[in-house]
């Protein structure tokens, strides 16, 4: 399982259809508004403790 830089959601690497690059690592969201956050602010995700989450819509 990987966890959703953005709101710290597990996500099955093998099923999962958003997924990004970033600096050569493949980075998997649980919906697209996760992508589009990450894609435009990715060092704002990768800077904090994904595990934490961070408050986003309610698409889970």
């Amino acid at each position: 399982m990987a966890i959703d830089p953005v709101c710290g959601m597990e996500v099955e690497e093998k099923t999962a259809t958003i997924t990004s690059e970033y600096q050569g690592k493949t980075y998997y969201f649980c919906a697209p508004g996760c992508k589009t956050a990450f894609d435009k602010e990715p060092e704002k995700y990768l800077k904090s403790d994904s595990s934490s989450g961070q408050p986003h819509g309610d698409h889970h």
